[in-house]
């Protein structure tokens, strides 16, 4: 029998990580996070992940770079990050955004 368990998570009380993002509800392939108020910021250091991550922008503004790729991402944009894509973002104005990862980010220490 598939698991048919509901899970809420309450952004209020998620656990965070170390970069500042909220983890959210997580399933067996697929999890999710935010990333709340996020401040102006010189750009993140490149990186490539072993999962891919979708979002949505929720307010604020960020400049994502994606295998020499430039895109300015703005209230109702979402986009993706294929998995081991290499890629950096800088916060522009004050930024909220949802990802879902797959697989979860927070398992086995992907997100460090």
């Amino acid at each position: 029998m598939a698991d048919t368990s509901v899970h809420k998570v309450s952004s209020s009380s998620a656990p965070s990580g170390a970069s500042g993002q909220k983890y959210l509800a997580t399933g067996v392939s697929m999890g999710m996070r935010l990333w709340e108020n996020e401040q102006p910021s010189d750009a993140k250091p490149t990186s490539r992940r072993p999962y891919e991550v979708v979002g949505y922008v929720l307010s604020g503004r960020a400049e994502l770079h994606l295998e020499g790729q430039k895109v300015i991402l703005e209230p109702g944009d979402s986009w993706t990050v294929p998995k081991d894509a290499e890629h950096t973002y800088r916060i522009l104005e004050s930024f909220t955004a949802v990802e879902a990862t797959h697989p979860p980010a927070s398992v086995h220490g992907r997100d460090e």
